[in-house]
C-alpha cells in the first residue's frame, strides 16, 4: 500500500473515530429510562413488548446523538475555550462543520423514521425531545431554571417513550418520581459545574452565576426529599399494588434512599454531578446499592 493511500485510509478512520465521539455513545446510558417502564411493568419477558421498547431505546439513542452532534456544533467556539471541553471532535478541528452537520440531520432523521415505524405516539415524543433540545441548545440553556426544566424533561420523555410510546400505561406516582428525580440531577449537574474551580470565568456558561451555591444545595434537598417521597407512595398506591400483586415494593425504599443520599454525597463531596454516564462507573459503593435496588425489585416483580 502506498503511502498516499495509507495517510487517507488513516484519515478515514481518524473521521469516522471522531464522528462516533461527536454523538457520544458513552452518554447513552441515560437512555435507560426509556426501559424502566416495561421493568416496572412487570412485563420485562413479554416479547413482542420488548422489542417495541427496544426499538424506542434505539430511537432516544439516535435523537440523543443528534442533539449532542447539534450541541457541539453550536457551542464549537465556548468549547475551544474550556479545559475540557476543547479536546471534543468540534472544538478541536477533528472533524469539519458541514460532517458535523450532516450527522447531526442523519441521527436525527433515523430518530423519527425509527418512532414513526412504532407508532404516532412514539413518534411524538421523540419530535417533542428534539424541539426542546434544539431550543436548549440555541437559547434555553442561558435561562434560569428553565435551562434544568428543559434537562429534566429530557430524562421524562424518555421515560414516556417506553410506556406511554409503546403502549404501557404509566402509574402518575412514577412519573412524578422520575420528573423530580430528573430535576435532582439537572441541578446536581449545575451544582458540580458552579462549584468546578478548574475553569476561568470566560469559559463558564453565565447562566452558572446566576446559581448560588446555597439555592442550589436547597433545590438538592428538595428536589431529593420529594424524589423518595413519591417513589414511596408510588410503591404503596393500590393501584401498585394490584398490578404487581404485593405491597413489597415498599422495601426497597432504603435502597433507593441509599443511592440517593451516595450520589448527594459525591456531588457536594467529591465533584460528581456534571457527566452522570461516565460518573456511575466510578463509585463502587453506589454501583453496589443499585445493584441491590434492582436484584430486590426484581425479585418482587418477576417472583
Amino acid at each position: 500500500m502506498s503511502a498516499e493511500r495509507r495517510a487517507v485510509r488513516k484519515s478515514g478512520f481518524s473521521t469516522l473515530s471522531a464522528g462516533i465521539r461527536l454523538v457520544r455513545p458513552a452518554h447513552w446510558v441515560k437512555n435507560i429510562f426509556v426501559l424502566a417502564g416495561i421493568f416496572f411493568a412487570g412485563k420485562l419477558f413479554d416479547l413482542g413488548l420488548l422489542i417495541k421498547v427496544g426499538g424506542a431505546f434505539a430511537a432516544f439513542c439516535l435523537a440523543s446523538g443528534a442533539v449532542y452532534a447539534l450541541n457541539d456544533l453550536l457551542d464549537r467556539e465556548a468549547d475551544a475555550r474550556h479545559p475540557r471541553k476543547r479536546n471534543r471532535p468540534v472544538a478541536s478541528g477533528a472533524i469539519g462543520v458541514p460532517v458535523a452537520f450532516a450527522l447531526a440531520l442523519l441521527c436525527g432523521a433515523g430518530a423519527l423514521a425509527l418512532s414513526a415505524a412504532l407508532g404516532y405516539r412514539l413518534l411524538a415524543i421523540t419530535a417533542c425531545y428534539l424541539l426542546i433540545n434544539i431550543a436548549y441548545t440555541r437559547s434555553l440553556k442561558h435561562v434560569v431554571l428553565v435551562d434544568v426544566f428543559c434537562i429534566a424533561s429530557g430524562f421524562l420523555l424518555r421515560l414516556l417513550a417506553g410506556t406511554s410510546g409503546v403502549g404501557i400505561p404509566p402509574s402518575q406516582w412514577f412519573v412524578l418520581c422520575t420528573f423530580l428525580l430528573s430535576l435532582f440531577l439537572g441541578f446536581s449537574k449545575r451544582y458540580a459545574e458552579r462549584m468546578d474551580d478548574t475553569q476561568d470565568a470566560e469559559s463558564k456558561r453565565a447562566v452558572v452565576d446566576e446559581y448560588t451555591p446555597d439555592f442550589l444545595r436547597m433545590l438538592l434537598a428538595v428536589t431529593l426529599a420529594c424524589t423518595l417521597m413519591t417513589y414511596g407512595l408510588y410503591t404503596m398506591s393500590p393501584r401498585t399494588v394490584e398490578v404487581h400483586r404485593t405491597q413489597g415494593l415498599i422495601y426497597t425504599l432504603p435502597f433507593a434512599a441509599f443511592v440517593m443520599f451516595r450520589y448527594l454525597w459525591l456531588v457536594t463531596r467529591r465533584g460528581f454531578g456534571e457527566n452522570l454516564a461516565g460518573e456511575l462507573f466510578r463509585d463502587k459503593a453506589m454501583l453496589f446499592g443499585i445493584a441491590i435496588y434492582i436484584a430486590s425489585a426484581g425479585l418482587l416483580l418477576f417472583r
